[in-house]
């Protein structure tokens, strides 16, 4: 497979890259989607936990600058899954590429989210568990800041959620999408760094991240059930991302690039 030496692919040939990767990723084995799903899990939460401990004082003294400066650091979850490498569902929502080109089924296409969407959400709580427990969230401002987040992410009604959903997974694969076409490092963070620390500046709603989120304040003390976290966030808002990065994203760009994939092959991508 030969790789083009470009700075920046078009379209087109990510198009055909990312039809490729999706068909290898539907074709791993379950053990290693369920682990690399775990260590997604946990480096969505570590960009989570970040963003808590930026915007747990400035929220005092600038609540926009608190949330720019907080939307600025939660990137680094991303970067982690896309190039230190592991599986997170809301970016395998592009799978539907290689789904729609008749590379794999649509059976393979849903144990892949299952088992991934299982692993992210074990790494999530395992993560959640350990920082409550460590006493990181021993301060007052700490502990108040995420149970704050907590309860406000299951304030909302369900419809709220899947919209705040959709347009959050638009911008993920979307920045999943970009950084394949980036062929090297410093080309892949921009292209990460930028859509997702603008879904989380505008209030988007992400059902890995929430995964975090929600029982970390949990742990720590908010009167949330876990009926509660579920239909009131994890359940839409994961409906709201599969619209969102499942649905309109790749399947227009698949009616509108399918035309040019033959001339695309050969590219090789590497998430």
């Amino acid at each position: 497979m030969i790789l083009i030496n470009k700075l920046i692919l078009p379209p087109a040939e990510i198009a055909s890259a990312w039809i490729e990767t999706g068909e290898k990723k539907a074709n791993l084995p379950v053990s290693k989607m369920l682990f690399l799903g775990i260590f997604a899990g946990i480096f969505i939460g570590f960009g989570a936990h970040a963003n808590i401990v930026v915007t747990q004082t400035l929220g005092n003294i600038d609540e926009g600058l608190a949330k720019l400066l907080g939307a600025a650091v939660f990137p680094v979850g991303l970067m982690l899954v896309i190039m230190a490498g592991a599986e997170l569902f809301t970016g395998n929502n592009l799978l539907t590429l290689a789904l729609l080109d008749g590379r794999i089924t649509f059976r393979k296409m849903l144990t892949n989210w299952s088992v991934v969407y299982l692993g992210n959400f074990l790494g999530s709580i395992a993560l959640a568990l350990l920082l409550s427990a460590s006493g990181i969230y021993g301060t007052e401002t700490m502990a108040a800041k995420a149970i704050s987040i907590a309860n406000g992410k299951v304030s909302g009604t369900f419809v709220q959620a899947v919209l705040r959903g959709i347009v959050c997974n638009m911008l993920v694969v979307l920045a999943c999408w970009m950084q394949a076409g980036a062929r090297d490092m410093a080309g892949k963070i921009f292209a990460i760094w930028f859509p997702i620390m603008l879904f989380v500046l505008s209030g988007y709603e992400h059902s890995i991240a929430n995964m975090f989120f929600i029982p970390l304040g949990m742990f720590l003390g908010a009167e949330i059930s876990w009926l509660q976290c579920w239909y009131n966030n994890l359940i839409p808002v994961t409906l709201g991302n599969i619209i969102g990065g499942a649905i309109i994203v790749p399947c227009v760009y698949y009616f509108c690039y399918k035309i040019d994939f033959a001339a695309a092959k050969g590219v090789q991508v590497n998430k």
